[in-house]
């Protein structure tokens, strides 16, 4: 598998953000989108792990394996710690 030309990550990109747009109603904060030589990918933070669990249903699953040839792999991270530099901030889960 080869990388995408950035042209190509930029379009499919853009035609499927209106769904991760509307995701904001359902817990996504940011999908940050990848693109190199292993393939496409992406990270998402959530509001909780509850909120994306309630996405990756086996259902997803399915139509991201059949969208794409693959089955797709979930790995779930605690975040407690988050620098902000856009925002100077340094975020730590539970604190103000």
């Amino acid at each position: 598998m080869s990388k995408r030309p950035r042209d190509a990550a930029v379009d499919a990109a853009r035609k499927s953000a209106p769904t991760y747009t509307a995701l904001g109603a359902k817990g996504l904060l940011k999908k940050y989108y990848l693109n190199g030589d292993a393939g496409g990918g992406g990270v998402y933070l959530w509001e909780s792990e509850a909120a994306a669990r309630a996405w990756y249903t086996p259902e997803w699953e399915k139509r991201i394996a059949t969208a794409f040839g693959a089955t797709p792999t979930v790995t779930y991270y605690d975040n407690h710690v988050v620098v902000d530099n856009e925002a100077g901030k340094v975020r730590i889960e539970g604190e103000s």
